[in-house]
């Protein structure tokens, strides 16, 4: 059955977030060059984010008895949309804000959401997301990691690769195996929190091509963990990560990666005294996409407001942005190419060399498009 969504539009009490979010991002962004911003959710800045919590916009979904504002997903959509718009440095409380504590909100209990999320909220507990493993990509049923019942808790021993920020974060929900064996694949899997100082965990970071250590591998040896670590029910971590999956895959982050270096270039156009044509069709195109790719991303949030588990949408939306967002690197490189004559911006430039060294990760971060798009035929029935 193909996925239908409906059109939506975000709410006006919502929309009225984006004047005083955009104006305390032109005052806090000022002077940053496009090179930097351009990294956006790779951006890490406890200070930006410590700020951004002091203006209630970090967890503003969470209710109030635990530090949050109680608002919509909207009003979070709206504010995301502005931080990536804008190239605001968000790594920092990216995935606790966006994950890690709708998770807990969810699926914790109430030690757990009192404990957690309101540090979240106020900038003072940073998380990663511990899913893949070596030699497993994206295929989470595939998980080797095991924690194993013990005297007061649970004894966990594996390892986690491609993990954002780990060297920086304070926890890890991590996905691992508390039943059986891999054979079983979603069957017998767990959600569970690791404080990140406990001895046994072992952080790596792993550098990239533009240089960067936003990756890193981390080692779990007899670990040793409470059982207030497990999150949710024994057994119940597929259900669970597909769920906050749908968040990770569906929102504007999975169109808006190389949006910096797209107005960079439409700055340069507007400079020149004749774009050619070639160019302006160009830069129609890639607008009319983005624009119909927002859409889909703001139904697939209506879909989440309402309750709904969108698993196969959001796979789309993710599939789709990550298409486009590989795209605008190489389709501008290739215009300002095609022109010589005019000598570019040394801004343009350097936000070209960082987007174009980073865009082939933007096809594995959130799931890589060949499990995406079995997602997508599982769910349409044509496989």
């Amino acid at each position: 059955m193909i996925p239908v969504l409906d059109l939506s539009e975000i709410p006006p009490e919502d929309e009225a977030l984006r004047a005083p979010v955009r104006a305390f991002l032109q005052e806090r962004l000022r002077g940053m060059p496009a090179e930097r911003r351009a990294r956006s959710w790779m951006g890490f800045d406890a200070e930006f984010s410590r700020d951004l919590a002091a203006q209630g916009w970090i967890g503003l979904t969470f209710p109030q008895e635990y530090g949050g504002l109680g608002r919509a997903h909207f009003a979070r959509y709206v504010v995301v949309e502005e931080l990536l718009a804008a190239g605001a440095p968000v790594s920092a409380h990216w995935i606790a804000d966006r994950q890690s504590g709708p998770l807990i909100l969810r699926y914790g209990d109430e030690t757990q959401r009192r404990f957690f999320l309101p540090l979240i909220c106020r900038a003072e507990a940073f998380f990663c997301i511990g899913m893949s493993e070596p030699n497993s990509g994206s295929d989470l049923a595939s998980v080797r990691s095991r924690a194993h019942r013990s005297q007061g808790g649970w004894v966990l021993n594996g390892r986690k690769i491609w993990t954002t920020n780990a060297d920086r974060s304070h926890f890890m929900i991590a996905l691992v195996r508390t039943s059986g064996t891999t054979d079983d694949r979603q069957k017998g899997l767990s959600q569970f929190v690791i404080d990140l100082s406990l001895p046994g965990v072992t952080v790596r970071p792993i550098r990239d091509l533009a240089g960067d250590e936003h990756f890193s591998e981390v080692f779990l040896d007899d670990v040793q963990l409470g059982e207030d670590a497990l999150i949710g029910q024994e057994g119940a971590g597929w259900e669970q990560v597909t769920a906050e999956l749908a968040f990770e895959r569906s929102g504007p982050e999975r169109f808006l990666s190389s949006i910096v270096l797209l107005e960079e270039w439409a700055i340069y156009l507007r400079s020149l005294a004749r774009p050619s044509e070639q160019d302006e069709v160009l830069l129609g195109r890639i607008v009319a996409h983005m624009t119909a790719l927002r859409a889909l991303s703001i139904a697939v949030t209506a879909r989440l407001v309402r309750g709904d588990k969108p698993a196969v949408e959001a796979a789309l939306v993710k599939d789709l942005g990550t298409e486009l967002e590989q795209l605008i690197p190489a389709a501008i490189a290739n215009a300002l190419g095609a022109d010589p004559g005019h000598a570019s911006p040394s801004a343009l430039r350097h936000t070209l060399a960082y987007t174009s060294r980073m865009a082939p990760s933007y096809s594995l971060r959130g799931g890589t498009r060949e499990i995406l798009r079995g997602m997508i035929a599982r769910g349409m029935g044509l496989r």
